[in-house]
């Protein structure tokens, strides 16, 4: 069964979109994915702040 989330404060830091949402305990989450083709980076962290960090630091390893 896929998670039905609804992300607000979407950001886009280069190839990678940053977003907020709520996981299933009712907890905020920030998910960083990246969109290039290939590349399948994604993670969720407890904070703003290190999401946005793995977005600027991030490199495709597709290229």
């Amino acid at each position: 069964m896929t998670a039905n989330r609804r992300f607000r404060n979407v950001t886009r830091i280069g190839p990678v979109q940053v977003g907020t949402a709520y996981d299933h305990r009712g907890h905020e989450k920030h998910s960083a994915a990246c969109t290039a083709p290939r590349c399948g980076f994604s993670a969720v962290y407890d904070s703003r702040a290190a999401a946005e960090l793995a977005a600027r630091t991030h490199r495709c390893p597709i290229r």
